[in-house]
């Protein structure tokens, strides 16, 4: 069996940012089937550029369309380079040799209208994975606000419902969203975000992290992720403005993304000096760096929507045994609470970040214990083999395939 898959912004372990399709694609692979990814040229975390046209990495094959390279200089252009990749990929899927079964992910809508139009065009079943509900997303953060964009975004969207075989979403709260909209549940998978525990080494000190970065003898308190508006980094500069005054406390804010020149903007203007931002890291690395973290901190925008997701972050940080502080509310909040590894604290509100990383550090036995409960509850709730295997006999049954 051949599945072809829509993802501009697909990660292998050696790029920065979730790897779950990667995960998947290599399991997909080891049972003897093929697994093509079109992605863009531009990695969405850092703009880096990587023009080889085909690779294979651990047999997952991936192909590369080129767009612009503006895809952070605001919406618009971020607008455009969607489009342009919905064009090519469209192009590069309509002559992939033979496949079985196609799959789009959104966001964006771009990319997963081509994905549609590729399975239209090929005749084959079409898979809609929906990891963030778009455009709503984008209506609540205020960055849809034209009221004829909207109506052709959500046109957009339940075109891509109605075309899809089968939908699959990442997180409870989108069975839901799907129910409301008139979905039938049978239409409908869930195979959450998770994570691969083996990935993880909880017993290793990342000693040479906190020497690269200065960290040595340092309270580590880490963001590892995407640094755009959404993720409310400025709460975190604002908890680290609060704790100027304890020379021990570190803030490692890890990853890429359109608001990072803002961040380091915001952070020079207040004169901090407790903030390390070293850019992004490969997956592959991620290890050793929460490894030279002492506790891990998630933050979203205090949206509604938002109370809907399965940040990857969250998983791994369980995994490697990290205690967590959370400034997101709703179903992942609810994950956290029942493995209790972590404290939740109101989207938004820095003083409760901070007040919450010196309870840490002050009672950090406490904190270590939070940390193992989440890296065992993780490792049985949310472990990506099992997930690999779902979703492989998913991909079976749309293909109807033995292979």
């Amino acid at each position: 069996m051949k599945v072809l898959l829509i993802h501009q912004a697909f990660q292998p372990e050696s790029g920065a940012g979730g790897t779950r399709h990667f995960e998947f694609g290599k399991a997909f692979v080891k049972h003897g089937n093929e697994f093509v990814v079109v992605a863009s040229n531009v990695n969405y975390m850092d703009a880096k550029r990587d023009d080889q046209r085909r690779t294979t990495l651990s047999g997952v094959d991936v192909v590369r369309v080129r767009i612009p390279h503006f895809i952070h200089k605001g919406y618009l252009w971020r607008c455009v380079a969607y489009v342009v990749y919905m064009l090519n990929s469209f192009w590069a899927g309509i002559r992939e040799p033979k496949i079985d079964l196609v799959m789009g992910t959104s966001p964006s809508l771009f990319q997963a209208t081509s994905a549609a139009l590729v399975a239209l065009f090929r005749r084959k079943p079409f898979l809609l994975e929906v990891r963030d509900l778009w455009p709503d997303f984008a209506i609540d953060m205020g960055v849809l606000k034209s009221k004829v964009l909207i109506i052709l975004a959500r046109w957009v969207e339940s075109f891509i419902y109605w075309r899809a075989d089968h939908i699959l979403v990442n997180s409870p709260a989108y069975v839901d969203y799907m129910h409301d909209r008139g979905i039938d549940s049978r239409k409908v998978s869930l195979i959450p975000n998770g994570v691969d525990p083996a990935m993880f080494d909880v017993d290793a000190d990342g000693g040479r992290i906190r020497q690269e970065l200065g960290l040595e003898d340092k309270f580590v308190v880490t963001y590892a992720g995407a640094i755009g508006q959404a993720n409310d980094i400025p709460t975190i500069v604002r908890a680290a403005e609060r704790l100027a005054d304890d020379p021990e406390i570190r803030f490692l804010i890890l990853g890429g993304g359109k608001a990072e020149g803002k961040v380091k903007q915001l952070i020079e203007g207040k004169g901090l000096t407790n903030i390390v931002m070293p850019g992004t890291r490969p997956k592959s690395e991620m290890s050793e760096v929460l490894a030279a973290s002492d506790i891990c901190v998630a933050t979203l925008l205090n949206i509604p929507m938002f109370k809907t997701v399965y940040p990857n972050k969250i998983f791994d940080y369980m995994a490697a045994g990290k205690p967590i502080i959370m400034g997101i509310d709703g179903v992942i909040r609810a994950v956290v609470e029942k493995s209790d590894c972590g404290r939740f604290i109101t989207p938004g509100d820095d003083q409760q970040l901070a007040d919450s990383v010196r309870w840490m550090k002050e009672n950090f036995d406490q904190a270590q214990e939070m940390g193992r409960r989440g890296r065992c509850y993780v490792s049985e709730h949310f472990n990506r083999d099992v997930q690999s295997a779902e979703f492989l006999k998913l991909a079976k049954s749309l293909a109807k395939t033995e292979s």
